[in-house]
């Protein structure tokens, strides 16, 4: 223990050294969620960090966009964070690390190779859990306004007067 401590007790910078974990590209602490390099963090309410991360993971290999950074997959996948989805999805990230287990590997979020990780989800993909993330993402993904741009998606088109008078016909080269 260092003076420090003695005179102040512990100190932030030692609690945080000693309860944080890290997994992957994600650090894990209580009640939080970060990212390595510190571009985005979230409070969590219900699910288990580790859980969050496997979560965050899970949908980075199901909808994978390197151009898309993971606090659009956090914002995706935030919703499963409340009382009445954690025990499901707590639920669901073990039967996940069971078939990364069975395969293997210490548990999903442990898997290094993208491929090996993509292998196990299709061992469950019929599975009740993988179907409901996988449809959750469609829209927890897909309907932000942030990554639009990212896939050339410039929003609705109705209130301009329609896709036509828009470029919908302006391609040269047919």
């Amino acid at each position: 223990m260092s003076e420090t401590e003695d005179k102040r007790g512990l100190t932030r910078r030692a609690l945080l050294s000693r309860t944080i974990a890290a997994a992957g590209s994600f650090i894990i602490g209580g009640g939080f969620l970060a990212a390595r390099d510190a571009a985005w963090a979230t409070e969590l309410s219900a699910l288990q960090p580790r859980t969050m991360a496997t979560l965050v993971q899970m949908a980075r290999d199901i909808y994978p966009h390197d151009q898309i950074g993971d606090a659009h997959y956090v914002t995706a996948v935030k919703s499963y964070d409340a009382a009445d989805q954690a025990e499901g999805i707590e639920a669901g990230i073990a039967e996940l690390d069971a078939a990364a287990q069975a395969m293997g590997h210490q548990s999903y979020l442990d898997i290094g190779w993208e491929r090996d990780r993509v292998d196990v989800l299709r061992s469950i993909e019929e599975s009740d859990f993988f179907q409901r993330v996988r449809g959750g993402l469609v829209t927890g993904l897909y309907n932000q306004k942030a990554v639009w741009p990212v896939f050339g998606y410039e929003g609705e088109s109705y209130s301009h007067g329609g896709y036509i008078d828009q470029g919908f016909n302006d391609i040269a080269w047919i």
